[in-house]
């Protein structure tokens, strides 16, 4: 009688965790056409810079080389020590269409990117802001094309997609499956009109949307986050939309190491407190119901005539599949397809050490 009430429980929870990745392919299908904006409007681009003269010199002619006919590049230097001032002198005195905000360290705003971002934001000249980072790269010329193309009077806010960089090692192909899972969960959100997070370096939205909820004002005391955080104040079903074309992307490194890694995952981790109650428990109960998934399986697998359990498992795994394998052909990552069930019950795992490690002690630092 008990196997048979636990059996019931894993077809509730597989039948669940199935119906998560059902959601999640619904950013796969295509936008209502209206959405698409013709007129190129007028584009600020904003760079955040610190300490960064080798990456400037390296990626800031690609975003002065976008074919886009009316645009500025606001570069903010953030208080950097190296020679990233130097380096922007060299591009000034080439370019018009850079402006330049330098931002002094001061007592109250120490070391926060909000507070330099606030500064960016108001010099800039337009109303259609596209956030980037010079550590970042477009992977195309048309970057602020089909970004700014998903503006409407409506959509004011256009989610992107920042990728990794593919490198040949186990550590940056796990890195680069948990930024796809949640590349997949930002889209299909807001998708379903309920937006949560977004890649801070390839987000634009128009000013006024930053004025209307005072910009980071309820969380400047929060050195991160800058992106869901915001997008928790100002997003709606109404304003959101977001950009999935190849062209539209960013792609910056992969973090060098699986602890540099793990501890960004911890900081971002608690940063969900902060996100509205909805979107807490439907990722909490994503991670929840998957593990009750694999430990009822496995639990069952040898109480239970097992070849019903496999036929439930594998059926689960064919969705998984089909969702992931087209999510990762949309969103260039092809390679991820064939190391998936192993991928994910890594991450499972680690997610769980993230939870244990957050409750010993809260992350206060932002590499």
């Amino acid at each position: 009688m008990v196997i048979t009430v636990v059996f019931y429980v894993f077809v509730v929870f597989t039948g669940i965790q199935i119906l998560y990745y059902l959601i999640f392919s619904s950013f796969l299908f295509k936008q209502k056409k209206k959405l698409n904006n013709t007129e190129k409007v007028p584009v600020s681009v904003i760079v955040f810079a610190k300490n960064s003269a080798t990456n400037l010199q390296k990626n800031l002619p690609n975003y002065l080389a976008q074919d886009y006919p009316e645009f500025e590049i606001v570069l903010i230097n953030n208080a950097s020590v190296d020679t990233t001032e130097d380096v922007i002198e060299t591009f000034t005195a080439k370019h018009k269409n850079i402006k330049v905000v330098s931002v002094e360290n001061n007592e109250a705003f120490w070391n926060n990117k909000k507070y330099a971002l606030t500064l960016g934001i108001k010099a800039a000249k337009y109303d259609h802001l596209l956030f980037t980072n010079i550590n970042s790269n477009p992977v195309s010329e048309h970057w602020i094309t089909e970004m700014s193309k998903k503006f409407t009077l409506k959509r004011t806010i256009v989610l992107g997609y920042e990728k990794y960089k593919k490198e040949n090692s186990f550590n940056n192909l796990f890195i680069r499956f948990h930024r796809l899972l949640k590349a997949i969960q930002c889209f299909a959100f807001a998708k379903q009109g309920s937006p949560f997070m977004a890649f801070g370096n390839n987000l634009a939205y128009k000013k006024t949307e930053f004025f209307k909820v005072n910009g980071f004002i309820k969380h400047i005391k929060i050195k991160f986050a800058e992106d869901d955080l915001f997008i928790k104040d100002a997003a709606t079903k109404e304003n959101i939309s977001y950009a999935i074309s190849k062209n539209s992307f960013i792609e910056t490194d992969a973090p060098e190491s699986f602890n540099d890694w793990f501890q960004e995952q911890r900081i971002l981790s608690s940063i969900e407190e902060h996100f509205k109650f909805k979107n807490q428990f439907f990722l909490s109960f994503f991670v929840i119901s998957k593990l009750f998934f694999y430990v009822l399986a496995s639990i069952l697998f040898f109480l239970y005539p097992w070849q019903i359990i496999l036929a439930i498992v594998l059926g689960y795994f064919l969705v998984q599949y089909i969702i992931i394998g087209l999510s990762a052909k949309k969103l260039k990552e092809p390679q991820i397809i064939f190391f998936l069930p192993f991928l994910e019950i890594s991450l499972l795992l680690i997610q769980i050490s993230i939870f244990i490690a957050n409750l010993i002690s809260k992350p206060n630092h932002w590499k």
